[in-house]
């Protein structure tokens, strides 16, 4: 293929790629308001735990304890630091007294799922497959007020 037709060739998908465009952006403006993303409502998942290494009820409870004051402090944390990125967010990059803000670039990347979408679109692949997450825990404590024969009861797997 000699220069002349690659250059006539590339011209001319350019050219329909151009006309072409608002037409997959009405596509993907249709897609995105008639099937927008849905996420499955969390269900509770099974884990298979040898009965022999069941922890005791006491070991349980502090762990539980543990979790719940550790879930606290990371929200406390949380606030705190987007607090903070608050005022960091306004302040220009430089030195401030003490304080030098700066901003570097972010070494993490994430999938555009909207790009994705698209070229899933473009190819009739449908949907673009998306797998679950590892199960969370969630810890939930009885009422302190319930009596004690109330109280759910820790039951080993046969």
């Amino acid at each position: 293929m000699n220069l002349f037709t690659r250059i006539a060739s590339t011209a001319t998908r350019v050219i329909r790629d151009v006309a072409q465009a608002p037409a997959v952006a009405r596509q993907l403006a249709e897609l995105r308001t008639t099937s927008p993303a849905t996420r499955p409502a969390p269900r509770t998942v099974h884990v298979d735990i040898d009965p022999a290494n069941t922890p005791d009820l006491e070991d349980i409870a502090l762990a539980a304890k543990e979790f719940e004051a550790a879930r606290t402090e990371a929200n406390a944390a949380a606030r705190l630091r987007r607090r903070a990125e608050k005022v960091l967010r306004r302040t220009p990059s430089g030195t401030h007294g003490a304080v030098t803000v700066e901003r570097v670039e972010s070494s993490r990347q994430t999938a555009d799922l909207d790009a994705i979408r698209a070229l899933f679109a473009a190819h009739g692949l449908g949907d673009v497959p998306m797998k679950q997450c590892a199960p969370s825990i969630v810890v939930t404590f009885a009422d302190d007020q319930a009596p004690a024969d109330e109280a759910p009861q820790l039951v080993a797997a046969a």
